[in-house]
């Protein structure tokens, strides 16, 4: 059996491939500062790749590192999101509006109610998967496109969290009240992890809860049947169908799962206080578009989207300290943007990089077969000069004389012979 090629593991592949957007990425969001402004084109690179590191004392970058991190967690969920219906056959775009129904659902739960964290994330989580099975229900019994039904519900999901949240939000502001003075009970556990970035309030479980979900994500969709069915349907449901696999009830599950880690996303962020909802806003969060960008980056590996979260928040975050008398705020947007439509070639890249790979190892088999076939032409050559081939030394079995034994046996009565013929 032949051992696959390190270069040709799928794991290796896509690391490789999401460094080289990440580069090139890079590569034109300089070349665009550079057109737009040339004077500071290094410097506003230098500041969205740093990120935190701009600050010059060790306790800031610790604390906006834990800010980064704060913003990561529900990244992590959104590409988690959208990753889980890619992978069973769904492109669930309505991600961003399971986002929204999830801080809907986590905030009023909160300042209206006074709920305990556990119960207004769970609340969330509810409120996403529910907004998620409505694009599988449309796609399992009038088959609907999941992409048209996701980017309708998003408005819907949009407006509706608007009406609702004015009735908790601020008297002259457009932002919900802050969890701190109104909900306290709902704010997010920090065991600690506040102290290890020096007294970040925000900083708590929510980081641990996205890295656990990523691991669940991975176990279920390569280690258990029921990861499998849910696949198996999503490629092909006549097929599942044929296989006595319940299709219909497997799509709407898989877009309600779908829609549950968005919704649990939105908890993770409204539910540390970092952010309020502000009910004039007229689009839809940027976290449920960029899940899009993170789940492509990280290779479609939900422990690849660990990785890829933090990068694309990284630079996001770091697009913050670009001098905004040179570039617009949006300068690392732009850079995501490029970086996220690169990752629409990575497919093609892992084409060329399997045919350059094949190439050289066909070429080394063709060397091979090559010395192969002049070492055999070196031996018949050697076997035709020397013909004769040293006889088999057969070995006697016991009792069996040898040819010298039997010579000798010969001539020692033939001497007898000679001695009494002497005699006579």
């Amino acid at each position: 059996m032949n051992k696959k090629s390190f270069w040709k593991n799928d794991g290796v592949q896509s690391f490789i491939m999401s460094l080289v957007c990440i580069i090139i990425g890079l590569l034109i969001g300089f070349i665009a500062l550079l057109i737009i402004n040339p004077a500071g084109a290094f410097s506003a690179i230098g500041a969205v790749i740093k990120n935190f590191f701009n600050y010059s004392s060790s306790g800031a970058r610790i604390k906006y590192f834990g800010n980064t991190l704060v913003q990561t967690a529900p990244l992590i969920m959104c590409s988690l999101s959208v990753l889980f219906a890619y992978k069973v056959g769904l492109f669930n775009i309505g991600v961003a509006g399971q986002y929204v129904a999830g801080a809907c659902a986590c905030l009023y739960a909160a300042l209206a109610w006074n709920w305990n964290w556990f119960f207004c994330m769970l609340f969330a989580v509810a409120a996403g998967a529910l907004l998620g099975a409505v694009s599988g229900i449309l796609k399992a019994y009038r088959n609907v496109n999941e992409v048209i039904s996701g980017i309708m519900l998003n408005w819907i999901a949009l407006y509706t969290t608007n009406m609702l949240l004015s009735n908790v939000k601020e008297v002259a502001s457009p932002y919900t009240y802050k969890l701190a003075q109104k909900g306290q009970a709902a704010i997010l556990p920090q065991l600690g992890l506040d102290n290890i970035f020096n007294k970040n309030k925000y900083v708590g479980i929510a980081l641990l809860i996205a890295i656990a979900s990523a691991v669940i994500v991975w176990v279920i969709l390569s280690k258990t049947k029921f990861g499998y069915e849910l696949k198996a349907t999503g490629f092909n449901k006549n097929a599942a169908k044929y296989a006595g696999m319940a299709e219909k009830k497997n799509i709407i599950v898989s877009l309600a799962i779908s829609g549950m880690l968005a919704g649990l996303g939105a908890s993770l962020l409204f539910q540390t206080g970092f952010e309020e909802w502000s009910c004039t806003q007229s689009s839809v969060p940027a976290m449920g578009f960029n899940g899009i960008a993170a789940a492509f980056l990280g290779g479609l590996n939900p422990i690849g989207t660990l990785f890829s979260s933090y990068f694309i928040q990284h630079i996001t975050s770091g697009g913050a300290h670009v001098d905004k008398t040179m570039y617009s705020a949006q300068t690392s947007d732009l850079i995501s943007a490029i970086i996220v439509y690169l990752c629409g070639f990575v497919g093609f890249f892992k084409y060329l990089m399997n045919k350059i790979v094949s190439g050289k190892k066909d070429k080394m088999v063709k060397e091979d077969v090559k010395e192969k076939a002049k070492k055999e032409a070196k031996e018949e050559v050697k076997e035709e000069a020397s013909p004769v081939q040293d006889a088999d030394i057969v070995e006697p079995e016991e009792g069996e004389s040898t040819v010298f034994e039997e010579n000798e046996a010969l001539e020692e009565t033939e001497g007898l012979e000679n001695e009494e013929g002497g005699e006579r």
